[in-house]
Order: C-alpha cells, then structure tokens, then sequence
C-alpha cells in the first residue's frame, strides 16, 4: 500500500522505516529532512502525500498537524483517511474530525525513541470498530500494541492520560533518589533496589541511565515535550472541572525546568530541578540563620 507520511523526527524517521520494511511504500515529508533513509520516497511537498490513500503525520503539536490536515491534504481523493499519531489533544482531533474531505482517526503512541526503533511502542487508537480493524494492519507495523480505545479522540485522552502518570513517576523518581541520597544512599544503589522493588514500573527500569549518568545518555523524551502534553491534560481535566494535585505539581517542576534552560534535556532531569531547588532553599535557611546570629 502506498502511505504518506508526515514528520521524520526522533520517533516518526523510525516508524515510517518499518512501515516500508513490512513492504508498504511510504511517501514521506519532513522539510528539515534531506536524506532519508533509501526504503523511503521523499516527498517535495506535504501535498504530494494526498496520492496515497492513506497518510499519517506525527507531527509534534496541534497547529502543525491542523495545517497538514486541514490545508495540504485538500486534494485526497474520496475515502481517505488520515491518522494522527503524534500528541495533539482531543480538541484538534474533534475539530480535525469534521474535515468533509477525509476520514481522520487518531493513534498516538507511547514509549521512548529506541521503543520506536524496535517498533515495541504502544498506540492508542479512537476510531469506529470498523476503522480500526481497517488501519490496525499497518499500525501493527510500527507498534507491539493496539488498543482501541473507542470513538475518534478517544485515542489522545488515552494518551494525555498516560502521560500525566508518566510526568508524576518522573518527579517520584527524582524524589525518591533524592531522599535516599539525604540518608545517606548511594545513589546507584537506591535505583537498582527501586528498579526490584514494587515501585519498579518499566519505566524505571529504561530510565536508569538517564537519572544516573545524564551527560553520557541519549535524550529520549525531552522536558518540552513532556511538559506540553501534561499541560494538554490539565486543560483537559480544567474542562471536566477536575483537579489534578499531582500533575499540578509535576508541571510546576517541568515549567522551572524550561525556565533553567533544560528545556531540551531528558524528561528524567526534573531530578536537576529539584536539586538546584533544594539548594536554594538550603542557601536562604542558612542566610537567614546567619542574619538571626548575627543580629544577636
């Protein structure tokens, strides 16, 4: 089958990869992209995707995705359809939804960069029953799990959903090797008995490396993309009129974190935020002990 597909980055490059390895042609567009790999066809134009009758964009927000969609896909021939993998929100997805012109479903996906490249991540698919078995086949070329989650948008709450549990086991982890540090812990030590405890998520376990030797490990997920889809959830959960203390409080770390300049360091470096906050709570406890004394 002949697919188009938009976005070749750290996790799209990958998953068009094997879907040209299962034997799908793939006609691929990035524009910061030259030379992909050779089981790919690179497009000059995002509009030359809608000759395939089926494209799918993994994209890296909304507004990128919407233009594709909505502007450079206008000339599909009937019954297309569009899958939308990357994160961009239940709102995209329900305004995308009611193009006239395609059939949009959305899958986004979880896992890390090398997950990709092993096609081990997980999607989440929001379509009809029929659409889904329809599409499953060649998502089944790029990811270990489908998992129909219900109607179109469905598949990216699943997803912001996900990411805010992962946005807090972020910021547990960082805390708990912090304590265990102040008690005296080394460090290593403490994340291999996190990593056999009842705590040790895989999650724990891939993410090792990047808590304990970060200057030497490749960035999987980086704090700006973290941070943008757990603030897509708390819009989602301040639409339901929800409070969500926890993930609150991880997005409070990852904005600091933008802030210091970490914006495109591993997620798991929420755990350089909480040091250099801890110091400067340490610094002011000392200033102003040492003011008290010396008023003395």
């Amino acid at each position: 089958m002949l697919i188009g597909f938009a976005g070749l980055g750290r996790m799209g490059l990958p998953m068009a990869t094997h879907l040209a390895r299962a034997g799908h042609t793939v006609l691929a567009y990035d524009p910061a992209f030259e030379q992909p790999p050779a089981e790919l066809t690179l497009a000059a134009a995002p509009g030359e995707l809608a000759a395939a009758p089926v494209t799918i964009s993994m994209l890296p927000d909304g507004p990128s995705t919407h233009s594709l969609v909505a502007g450079d896909l206008r000339a599909v021939a009937p019954g297309h359809v569009h899958v939308v993998m990357g994160t961009v929100g239940p709102d995209v997805i329900a305004e995308l939804s009611h193009e006239r012109h395609l059939t949009v479903i959305d899958a986004p996906v979880s896992g890390s960069v090398s997950m990709a490249e092993t096609a081990s991540i997980t999607t989440m698919v929001g379509a009809t029953p029929e659409q889904f078995e329809t599409v499953r086949p060649v998502l089944a070329a790029m990811t270990a799990a489908q998992f129909h989650t219900g109607p179109v948008g469905s598949g990216s709450t699943a997803k912001l959903a996900v990411n805010a549990v992962l946005a807090g086991l972020s910021q547990a982890v960082a805390e708990g090797i912090l304590l265990a540090e102040a008690g005296g812990l080394d460090s290593a030590t403490f994340y291999d008995i996190l990593r056999h405890s009842a705590a040790g998520a895989p999650y724990v376990g891939y993410k090792e490396q990047h808590y304990l030797a970060p200057d030497t490990t490749a960035v999987a997920a980086p704090v700006s993309l973290i941070r943008k889809d757990l603030g897509l959830a708390l819009d989602l959960a301040h639409r339901h009129r929800l409070t969500l203390p926890g993930s609150l409080a991880a997005f409070e770390v990852l904005e600091d974190a933008m802030a210091t300049g970490l914006a495109h360091a591993d997620m798991a470096q929420v755990l350089t935020v909480l040091r250099q906050r801890n110091a400067a709570r340490r610094h002011e406890t000392l200033s102003t002990t040492q003011q008290t004394g010396a008023r003395r």
